[in-house]
């Protein structure tokens, strides 16, 4: 069984799991072309969990290098691997990378300069 089959059949509804995040096979994801400030930034991602109501989503993300903006939900995730800065509007300018632990509030406008392609897990409260 691969990576891929491993994942599906471990999201499908079993209540507990455990996921390789380095070697999950992430699939593409829509970026709007006016989020992106500069470069070619390419994302991926897998929603592991979701909950019945779709206000919570549990996955893992990750962006190549360039430079985007964002509003954000509310949002805890632990960096895996890769580098970026996260500017908030009109707060913090967060550096991150391999197990920095992040809490971005709903509604915080940010720009992400990815400086290494960041492969981060994600716990989002809609």
């Amino acid at each position: 069984m691969t990576t891929h089959d491993q994942l599906s059949a471990q999201t499908s509804g079993r209540p507990s799991f455990a996921v390789h995040i380095p070697d999950a096979e992430l699939e593409p994801e829509p970026l709007d072309p006016e989020q992106i400030v500069s470069g070619d930034p390419v994302v991926t991602g897998k929603v592991l969990w979701e909950s019945a109501d779709g206000t919570q989503v549990r996955g893992i993300w990750q962006i190549t290098p360039g430079v985007v903006t964002d509003t954000e939900a509310n949002e805890l995730f632990v960096v895996v691997s890769g580098r970026a800065t996260v500017a908030v509007e009109g707060g913090e300018t967060l550096e991150i990378g391999p197990g920095d632990a992040c809490v971005l509030r709903e509604g915080d406008r940010t720009t992400w300069t990815v400086h290494e392609t960041l492969r981060k897990a994600y716990h989002i409260s809609l």
